[in-house]
């Protein structure tokens, strides 16, 4: 094991988690620490995934923390309630492939569970934008692995020189400094975050969904269906079609043929009262 090979390669898969994570301003990974369980006492919401390897099991797990300010965001959005895992698999999956790994789907946790769903010791990497707005924390045993195989270790040279261009200290902490027990670059809150707004949601992926209509029918007539049946649905031939966003209907409009593909022009867009 080279403690300075395996933080360089957290650092790199922290770096590559924090270009694609929803934030209100660009984050920068910083220098990698022991992790412990004091790590998540600083965030108010986490997201984990288990990692797969060449031989396709499951043998680690990537973890990322985000601040009050994205769960607020996510939580308030225009468009309901979104869902925290959703908004950071790109991040995961971006981690995943410096590390060598493919990232299975990611789920929320419990902070206070996160420490014990790793498994095992970690290494933490704070994600710094205007304050310690995330953090990736990576299975110690995942960095052995990588770093002893020959083909993660294209991935974590690579990487490198952007995880040597981060700052090689955690940044000043706030006026009130964090309890000695507390890993460095990890203070715990002691104010209110303010709401930064929709625009951290700016990158995050949402399920589209154009319905034509719906039906009901017996299990009996769920069974009969053959190719060649036709279903009545419960809407007019001319009728609209219902547009929804992560199965929130936010507008209508008009099925339409745009070279050879189907596509909805939008006739309405609906309020929260006439969704």
């Amino acid at each position: 094991m080279n403690p300075q090979s395996d933080t360089v390669l957290a650092v790199a898969a922290a770096t590559a988690a924090a270009a694609v994570l929803p934030a209100a301003s660009p984050l920068s990974a910083v220098a990698a620490q022991p992790g412990n369980e004091h790590v998540t006492a600083a965030f108010a919401g986490a997201a984990i995934a288990p990692l797969e390897g060449p031989d396709g099991a499951v043998h680690h797990r990537v973890a990322v923390l985000v601040g009050e300010d994205l769960v607020r965001a996510l939580a308030e959005s225009p468009l309901g309630g979104l869902d925290l895992a959703a908004a950071t698999q790109p991040a995961i999956d971006a981690a995943a492939q410096v590390l060598g790994m493919i990232a299975g789907a990611a789920s929320q946790v419990e902070l206070d569970l996160v420490v014990a769903d790793l498994g095992g010791s970690f290494t933490a990497v704070p994600l710094v934008g205007q304050a310690i707005d995330a953090a990736v924390l990576i299975s110690d045993s995942l960095l052995v692995a990588a770093v002893e195989d020959p083909a993660s270790a294209a991935a974590h040279f690579a990487a490198a020189p952007v995880a040597a261009s981060a700052p090689v200290a955690a940044p000043a902490a706030p006026a009130q400094a964090p309890a000695p027990s507390r890993p460095v670059g990890f203070p715990v809150q002691t104010s209110a975050v303010p709401n930064r707004g929709i625009e951290m949601l700016a990158g995050v992926d949402m399920e589209v969904t154009v319905e034509l209509g719906r039906t009901r029918m017996p299990v009996r007539d769920l069974l009969a269906l053959a190719p060649g049946v036709v279903l009545e649905l419960d809407r007019a031939a001319d009728g609209p079609a219902d547009l929804l966003v992560n199965g929130r209907l936010i507008a209508r409009g008009e099925v339409v043929v745009v070279d050879e593909d189907f596509g909805l022009r939008i006739t309405e867009i609906l309020d929260d009262t006439g969704a």
